[in-house]
């Protein structure tokens, strides 16, 4: 049904994020879980989104797209190098299958939508390599250092400067300084996408959709760091601008 003007006074935009499962204890339990810091929860309704978890459950589909407003495609593990022709196997990290079989597909649904996304370090390297793009398996192994690879649970501060003109630029500053942990990165970059910030050693840290489309992409994590909320701050606005198109 469609809104009328008095049903969207004051709504907020339901903003999708994707969850991990895994294993995790509390009080007496220990056994598989649908969980997500929570760091991403307050990130998306401190922007004045309604946060929604959603748990990897087989294919997405089209009636779930239908009511989210936008979506953060959230870090996590690596992408199945098999779908970009990566190596089969001598890969630092893990995998996720039920991830990835779940959020290619929601991501090619919100495209198709036209829904604002915002993608986090997994989730840029899931949108380029939807795209066509490939990934470096191993980033230490190609820029010689692993200062992208943060600590063990934690992240490490990096230098990224961005590109001038770009929605990241607008959005974040000529130059910032983010919390990376990451081993991977955008090798080929996919059609359609350009690169708006990189690393000093080269690595490419932010893409963004070459037709103008809230599409973007960030290899930091930006619900790290109360500070850096531009990004997420401009993708609630989009969502609601998408919803209030969408439903007029």
């Amino acid at each position: 049904m469609v809104s009328n003007d008095s049903e969207v006074a004051g709504a907020r935009p339901v903003i999708g994020l994707p969850t991990y499962v895994e294993q995790a204890r509390f009080n007496a339990w220990d056994l598989p879980c649908a969980v997500l810091p929570h760091a991403y929860v307050e990130m998306v309704a401190a922007a004045g989104g309604i946060p929604v978890l959603l748990p990897p459950a087989g294919v997405a589909r089209p009636e779930l797209v239908r009511r989210l407003d936008g979506l953060v495609l959230t870090g996590g593990a690596d992408v199945d190098p098999a779908r970009y022709g990566g190596p089969a196997a001598g890969i630092p990290g893990y995998t996720r299958p039920d991830r990835d079989e779940s959020e290619f597909g929601l991501f090619d649904l919100a495209r198709a939508a036209g829904m604002p996304i915002l993608a986090v370090c997994r989730g840029l390297q899931l949108a380029n390599v939807a795209l066509g793009g490939t990934l470096i398996p191993h980033l230490p192994d190609v820029v010689g250092h692993e200062e992208h690879s943060g600590v063990e649970g934690g992240f490490t501060a990096t230098r990224v400067l961005t590109i001038a003109g770009s929605r990241v630029a607008r959005l974040a500053g000529p130059e910032v300084k983010v919390n990376c942990h990451h081993h991977q990165a955008v090798d080929r970059l996919a059609e359609g996408l350009t690169a708006t910030a990189y690393a000093a050693d080269g690595t490419i840290e932010a893409v963004e959709a070459t037709d103008g489309s809230f599409l973007v992409g960030v290899q930091w994590h930006p619900e790290a760091d109360a500070t850096d909320r531009g990004l997420v701050r401009a993708l609630a606005e989009a969502a609601d601008t998408y919803r209030r198109e969408r439903d007029s």
